[in-house]
């Protein structure tokens, strides 16, 4: 059965939390969290989407964006996350998943909301 597609409307921001697989640290010090950053960047200019605020967890990270196409969101992560499982199983000499699966977020349409994030 596959998987419903993402409800990512454009202008509309979403908050999105990716967890480590095993709830497993993933950002392990400010290097490498630096290097997560510089790529979300990156990667935020390149497909489009706004991030508003980032925070990063030993074991999770936790973003708000908005999106500027319907597939912008997807394709960011997609690319964010492969680049950091390379870079993270190169530096600790590992192999396999890092991510606990697909990243979860949510629409965010009330205004009052965005002050709780």
């Amino acid at each position: 059965m596959p998987r419903k597609p993402r409800a990512s409307v454009v202008g509309v921001p979403e908050q999105v939390i990716q967890q480590g697989d095993n709830r497993q640290v993933i950002f392990t010090g400010d290097a490498v969290k630096r290097a997560y950053a510089n790529w979300l960047k990156d990667y935020a200019v390149e497909f489009g989407v706004a991030v508003h605020a980032l925070v990063l967890m030993s074991n999770h990270v936790h973003l708000l964006r908005t999106p500027g196409s319907n597939t912008a969101i997807s394709s960011m992560m997609q690319a964010l996350d492969l680049r950091y499982v390379q870079y993270f199983n190169r530096s600790y000499q590992r192999s396999g998943t890092l991510w606990e699966g697909r990243f979860r977020s949510c629409l965010v349409q009330e205004d009052p909301f965005l002050l709780l994030l």
